[in-house]
């Protein structure tokens, strides 16, 4: 079942959603050499819980942190480690979330260390200019299929493959609600996209292959063929008057 937010839920699910994004540009503010990704992980912890807000991903069907952090070849769910160290060249994935007010924001993106190789910054490039081809097609009376296709059009006319194991989601009372928002698919297919209907949106695009390994941790997934992976993602409000991004700082 799909939920519909009337205006007043939306403003209580926007606190929520300005400090998740508030926390992931903080967490992508201290993307530097030698930092370690736990360390990420607790500015972004250590923020959300100053807003009076709660870290929504920890804990979550057992993970272990606030964020997830992925780094080159690692698509999602990496877990912070105080072993994990970046480094320059480095495409550094956040994706973290926090909930206030009874509703969750969630919201992702990729940066990078200091510099990386052309290839790998224009897919970064490239991602995050595909989460917004796929904002562009959240208006009412479209499909889901229409976000999916403007995604995977964007992505592959240039070279890049759409992860296919994983997808966005609804997003509201619960960090993962219905319905499912493929990165791929047909335009004019899917359920039909209404007023008060509150999406996750999230391009995972791959340098190579689209297809992915999940590691023995149980979290982690990485590219099958150890190429670079990049991620955005914004949770987002169809209203009548066009998509509203929730998730900004």
């Amino acid at each position: 079942m799909i939920d519909i937010k009337s205006s007043r839920e939306l403003e209580l699910m926007k606190e929520a959603c300005v400090i998740s994004a508030q926390a992931l540009q903080l967490a992508g503010e201290a993307v530097r050499p030698g930092i370690t990704t736990y360390e990420i992980d607790k500015i972004a912890y250590d923020f959300i819980k100053k807003c009076g807000a709660t870290p929504n991903f920890l804990n979550y069907g057992g993970f272990p942190a606030t964020a997830c952090i992925s780094i080159n070849d690692e698509v999602i769910h990496g877990i912070p480690s105080k072993k994990r160290v970046i480094k320059e060249g480095d495409i550094v994935s956040i994706d973290l979330g926090a909930a206030k007010n009874g509703y969750n924001g969630d919201n992702a993106a990729t940066f990078i260390c200091g510099s990386c190789s052309p290839e790998v910054k224009r897919l970064v490039e490239t991602t995050r200019e595909a989460l917004y081809k796929g904002i562009e097609q959240a208006v009412p009376g479209n499909r889901i299929g229409d976000i999916g296709n403007a995604v995977q059009t964007y992505c592959e006319e240039r070279g890049f493959s759409v992860v296919r194991d994983f997808v966005g989601h609804g997003v509201g009372t619960k960090l993962h609600e219905e319905p499912s928002v493929p990165n791929f698919g047909h335009a004019g297919r899917g359920i039909r996209l209404l007023p008060g209907m509150t999406l996750a949106i999230e391009p995972m695009i791959n340098l190579g292959t689209h297809k992915v390994k999940t590691l023995s941790d149980g979290w982690t997934v990485k590219t099958a063929d150890g190429k670079c992976s990049a991620h955005f993602e914004h949770s987002i409000a169809i209203t009548t008057s066009g998509p509203v991004i929730l998730t900004k700082a």
